[in-house]
């Protein structure tokens, strides 16, 4: 395994450690820090494993699978914590886990014909976004509160961008299940 797939890998590994400590406080008084470390880092693996992968020449079909995958997993997982801590509104954790359970779906149908659909611009940023969104709301400072709601609203506009561009760019994928 090379080390953009050992670094998605990792990221993946550590979605239970941050849903631990998001539901339990565990961390005491450093949690919300404890939260954000772990969220942070494997953010950060999410732009490094693509880097090292692209310059490298590391790109695998592992990668353009998995990647995503563990992106989907722990953006998602960190929503719903916010949902039950209530920190983030329901509809718009339903609204992103929704996308993602459709884009996972289409590319499983691609995949059964061949196809690889990897990730576009579009995908990318609504990754970031939403990434910066689950910062702010990790964060939870006051001051912060505009930035976190414009941060919402731009994460789910981004996210109906992407799922329409997505479907749009390969809707020869829907036609071979015709």
């Amino acid at each position: 395994m090379n080390l953009p797939n050992k670094l998605t890998t990792g990221r993946m590994v550590m979605v239970p450690f941050l849903v631990l400590f998001m539901v339990t406080g565990y961390g005491g008084a450093a949690n919300r820090w404890i939260c954000l470390a772990i969220f942070c880092g494997a953010s950060i693996t999410d732009w490094l494993d693509g880097y090292i992968a692209r310059r490298d020449h590391l790109v695998t079909s592992y990668g353009k699978f998995m990647d995503p995958l563990a992106d989907k997993l722990l953006v998602c997982s960190a929503m719903i914590c916010l949902v039950g801590q209530q920190r983030l509104p329901s509809w718009v954790a339903a609204i992103i886990i929704g996308r993602e359970f459709i884009i996972s779906g289409f590319r499983l149908i691609a995949a059964e014909n061949g196809i690889v659909i990897a990730a576009n611009l579009w995908g990318k940023a609504k990754t970031v976004v939403q990434m910066m969104m689950i910062i702010l709301l990790l964060l939870d400072w006051p001051g912060l509160q505009v930035l976190e709601t414009a941060a919402i609203y731009l994460s789910v506009l981004l996210t109906i961008v992407s799922l329409v561009t997505y479907i749009y760019q390969n809707k020869k994928v829907l036609s071979m299940q015709e």
